[in-house]
């Protein structure tokens, strides 16, 4: 697509912008037929009716024919019956209540009512749309209308109408805009400019200012079509229709189409087809399972007195129990793994299946159910990978499974600072070359051949986004074996997200993967070494030498429709067979329960449905929630006397944002370039986190969640630091919850203007120096030091032998607790002293200290400084656990304490 000059951009989507100007048009109507101001509101219902009858092209209900209707209507003046079919329009619309009935003529301009109490058969039927991408006329087009009204039947377990785009580009633009569309048919020999691309549609159409298809055929454009719908809306069912012998197709376009249908074929074969993919789709093969099996009469001679809730509804002291949860909870509750269930731990029917719909969901090749959490989920991947002696790269901020992860593997850890923001107590992400000059410094040290994982968390918790791709390649470049294991706990809901799936380690793996087998980039490749100059390390990878190896752990239950703990494991490692499938199972055995919690699972596997069909509407409007509450109090004259939405530009440094974009919202520009921004920058802003600023309040982040927001008001949040709080919004969050956390808001704005106006002097000098403790006394953000000598795999070289520091102190003999004061003192002294323990701080909620860390200064002015209720490993009326100074000297000398030793192997020494 070609760029024109910039146009603001006053809605985030184009969603928004159709729901404003139907509104906008129902008042003028509205005005029109009340007889006020007719001149001015007749011009503005003429040009709202323009602007529709093109967005209009793009959805099935009401659609591009009710629009001409309506302009009819206004063109003679019949304001009344205007104002009758737009508002039962809107009405239908906001209800949804055109889904119930879109086979309704398309000669009534005034649409469907929604019916109350209506519980027939088609109310009951899933609604959604298919896109026909062909070059045909309005009589065409009715025509293949009416060929798909026939083949319909009141027993189809689905409704749906159609859409025709006669452009590849006006394709495009229907996928991003519709929700509703769900398959795809491309009809051969298409061309691809569209004339809407142009004009008040230009702003919402950055997602494919990338996209060059001037030099591709007309011939070509339905294959090219399908590759791009397959990389932007992969849940869409694709279906291709030509003459080209079967012979003559590529295997791409074989490859990007679930069916090819030939020209002369009956449209009955299209619609079954249809049909059968939504099918499969919104098979639910664990849920199902479970509800049969809760429906069957069942003698219980096993495990589980609650199983058919026998023990809780004849109870006389429990009842109310069973009448909170219901029945069905207790029906389903079950030991077995028969009798049409399955087994977790070596899955065989439904489980498996259940399965394998999610890896096709989230663009895995293998995905594995976790019903304890991420935190299993972690510990199941790192041991499953790493052995003891190998060398991780490992972010020092990740969330506290992973140091134990660590332990339990035996690994080396190398850790990896992210750059820290002071201002706000916060730390962002490791920046790329700080990786690669990691990885460097092992190769000098001759560590490189074991170094075996970089372990990232992506999103951060505060909503900082790696540039996936761009990291693997680079680091690929160094070690082109390595493998990559991405936290994505608050990242699941990003595979159905066109912006943010770009970002996700499921989708680059296999982005990278077919990028590394073309022609085109081994001549890349070529290019990049011979320019290389002396001495310069290659930012590219051997395709020669290449593998794909990505793990990827989800909080399902976090971002995702699923009941608490639950998780998947994503993965796409092309050595998974042959290198880690045993091992895996291994590590899954260790961590995984033998008896699995059936709720969880079921919802795992009707939360990936939802994903699949309803994923890329709800996450769009959890996205634009979230832009909507950063512009509600960015641009609020009484919110923004107290409180501050912390940008872009202040969470990711100058350095690292390519695109120099500093917020997502500006008065003066509107909705920026978000997608610029996703596209070049080393690292993005998560736009459903929102982190919002109290130090001006004089109330730290801690009091401002506990005081004002939960105990007052009942409302949740997710994080805090010393002096933010951290809102998140997602596919559960509603306009409702925005209006009211909005009130919420301007009225402890109030109780704080109240507060302020009856201050004593005293109290004022007060308040002053708590403004001033949160916004510029800010404590010091300490990075990872060092391990101490006895604790460093090889000296000189990076990586340290954590497993050994946490057996070593098992033995209380080697330990001794020291105050906080009193650590000063004894570093005063010359003492070098040692955790013994993780000690972790919430928030921020990652180890401050790790066993076998020396102990410096900045950490004890850390932990003297914050103002937290909450530090796990650390007793204020005992102080720190640190190692004897004995006990360190035998650990550096291999002599036995009590009879233990550490419980590491040596390292293995590098062949030579």
């Amino acid at each position: 697509m070609s760029t024109p000059a910039p146009v603001t951009r006053q809605h985030f989507n184009a969603a928004r912008l159709r729901a404003y100007t139907w509104n906008q048009l129902k008042l003028e109507v509205t005005s029109l037929d009340e007889g006020r101001g007719k001149a001015a509101a007749a011009g503005a219902v003429t040009a709202l009716l323009e602007e529709l009858v093109v967005l209009e092209q793009y959805w099935a209900y009401p659609g591009i024919v009710r629009v001409r209707q309506l302009r009819a209507l206004a063109a003679a003046g019949q304001w009344h019956a205007l104002h009758v079919a737009v508002d039962q329009i809107v009405r239908a619309l906001v209800s949804g209540a055109f889904r119930n009935d879109p086979l309704r003529t398309i000669a009534d301009p005034v649409g469907p009512e929604e019916e109350e109490g209506d519980t027939t058969e088609r109310h009951r039927q899933n609604y959604f749309e298919v896109l026909v991408v062909d070059e045909i006329d309005d009589a065409e087009e009715e025509a293949l209308k009416g060929r798909v009204r026939k083949c319909r039947d009141a027993a189809d377990p689905f409704t749906y109408d159609v859409i025709v785009a006669r452009t590849a580009q006006d394709a495009l633009i229907a996928l991003l805009f519709n929700h509703n569309i769900q398959s795809v048919v491309v009809k051969y020999g298409v061309s691809f400019p569209s004339p809407n691309a142009r004009g008040f549609l230009r702003p919402f159409l950055r997602a494919f200012d990338a996209l060059d298809l001037s030099t591709v055929s007309k011939s070509d454009m339905g294959p090219a079509l399908g590759d791009i719908v397959r990389e932007f809306r992969p849940e869409v069912d694709r279906y291709y229709v030509t003459d080209t012998p079967v012979p003559d197709l590529h295997d791409s376009t074989i490859r990007n189409f679930r069916r090819i249908f030939y020209r002369a074929e009956d449209v009955q074969e299209l619609h079954l087809t249809i049909l059968r993919g939504i099918q499969e789709r919104f098979e639910a093969p664990f849920f199902t399972a479970l509800t049969e099996y809760s429906k069957k009469p069942m003698g219980v001679f096993h495990a589980m007195p609650i199983s058919r809730g026998n023990s809780v509804f004849k109870s006389r002291w429990i009842q109310d129990f069973g009448e909170f949860y219901g029945r069905n909870l207790f029906l389903a509750e079950t030991s077995a793994t028969t009798g049409g269930l399955d087994s977790l731990l070596q899955p065989t029917g439904p489980l498996k299946k259940a399965q394998e719909l999610a890896a096709r969901a989230f663009g895995a090749q293998h995905t594995f159910f976790a019903t304890n959490g991420t935190s299993s989920s972690n510990k199941i991947v790192v041991q499953a990978l790493v052995e003891p002696g190998d060398v991780v790269l490992i972010d020092r901020d990740c969330h506290k499974s992973h140091h134990y992860g660590m332990v339990l593997s035996g690994a080396y850890p190398v850790y990896l600072h992210s750059y820290p923001l002071p201002k706000y107590s916060m730390y962002g992400a490791v920046p790329l070359e700080h990786i690669r000059e990691k990885l460097l410094s092992l190769r000098a040290g001759g560590r490189l051949d074991r170094v075996k994982m970089l372990l990232l968390t992506n999103c951060t918790f505060d909503g900082v986004v790696y540039n996936v791709e761009r990291v693997m390649e680079q680091v690929l470049a160094l070690k082109p074996d390595m493998v990559f294991l991405w936290d994505e706990a608050w990242f699941a809901f990003a595979n159905f997200s066109h912006l943010m799936r770009q970002r996700t380690a499921m989708h680059v793996a296999a982005k990278l993967r077919r990028k590394y087998d073309s022609e085109a980039y081994k001549k890349e490749y070529a290019a990049h070494i011979a320019g290389l100059k002396r001495g310069e390390e290659p930012r590219l990878p051997d395709p020669a030498k290449v593998r794909i190896r990505v793990y990827a752990t989800q909080s399902t239950h976090k971002t995702l429709s699923s009941m608490r703990q639950g998780s998947m494991i994503q993965v796409w490692d092309e050595d998974f067979r042959r290198k880690s499938e045993a091992s895996f199972h291994e590590a899954y055995m260790t961590h995984t329960s033998t008896s699995a919690n059936y709720q969880i699972l079921g919802s795992l596997d009707v939360g990936r449905r939802q994903a699949v069909f309803e994923g890329h509407e709800l996450v769009e409007k959890a996205i634009e929630l979230g832009m909507m509450l950063r512009r509600t109090i960015r641009e609020h004259e009484k919110l923004k006397k107290w409180f501050d939405i912390i940008t872009i530009g202040e969470l990711i440094p100058k350095a690292h944002r390519e695109s120099g974009i500093e917020g997502y919202y500006s008065r003066e520009k509107g909705w920026l370039d978000i997608e610029r921004a996703w596209a070049e920058d080393e690292f993005a802003l998560d736009p459903t986190k929102i982190n919002l600023y109290t130090g001006k309040t004089g109330i730290d982040g801690d009091t401002f969640k506990n005081k004002y927001l939960m105990d007052k008001y009942a409302i949740q949040v997710n994080k805090t630091s010393r002096n933010s709080v951290l809102f998140m919004t997602n596919i559960g969050t509603t306009r409702g919850s925005l209006a009211y956390l909005t009130k919420v808001l301007l009225e402890i704005a109030a109780d704080l203007e109240q507060r302020n106006a009856g201050m004593s002097p005293p109290e004022k000098r007060l308040h002053l120096g708590a403004i001033r403790s949160l916004v510029e006394e800010v404590p010091p953000l300490p990075d990872f030091g060092r391990f101490h000598d006895s604790f460093v795999a090889v000296p000189g070289v990076p990586g340290g032998d954590l497993r050994a520091a946490y057996f070593l102190a098992y033995d209380e003999r080697r330990c001794a607790h020291l105050k906080l004061q009193d650590c000063l003192e004894a570093m005063r002294q010359g003492r070098e002293l040692v955790s013994a323990s993780f000690v972790i701080p919430y928030p921020p909620g990652f180890p401050v200290l790790v066993p076998g860390q020396v102990i410096e200064r900045e950490i004890i002015d850390f932990l003297i400084a914050i103002d937290v209720k909450e530090i796990h490993g650390f007793r204020p009326e005992l102080g720190l656990r640190v190692f004897t100074d004995e006990a360190l000297g035998r650990q550096r000398t291999g002599t036995a304490i009590g009879g233990m030793r550490s419980a590491t192997p040596t390292p293995r020494k590098k062949a030579k």
